[in-house]
């Protein structure tokens, strides 16, 4: 059985792309990977049985992207690492996020 917590498309302190805008799903992507290679950097990799992962969910004014850690609710390693990267997450982007954002930017204009 597999659980999920859903962490937000980026560091909670962070603006992030708005659902609409045009061009959201790149952004949105490029932000959620991101997001999932700092988590990485601050929590080391997943242990087995879990892994973070780019989520796509409905709402009312279209589909949009979000990072996820799913999770086996019976392992222990599991379950902290998510509960982990919920509660402790970095509330902002790292400097290694922030240049890799803005060179992805500069690379689609």
């Amino acid at each position: 059985m597999r659980d999920e917590l859903d962490l937000g498309p980026s560091p909670p302190g962070e603006p992030c792309v708005q659902l609409g805008r045009n061009g959201y799903w790149e952004q949105a992507t490029r932000e959620c990977r991101a997001y999932i290679a700092q988590l990485r950097r601050v929590f080391g990799p997943e242990p087995p049985k879990t892994r973070l992962v780019i989520t796509s969910n409905d709402h009312d004014f279209g589909t949009y992207r979000s990072v996820a850690c799913r999770f086996d609710p019976d392992d222990e390693a599991s379950t902290e690492y998510a509960f982990r990267c919920e509660s402790e997450g970095p509330e902002y982007w790292d400097e290694e996020a922030k240049r890799h954002l803005i060179e992805l930017e500069r690379s689609m204009m």
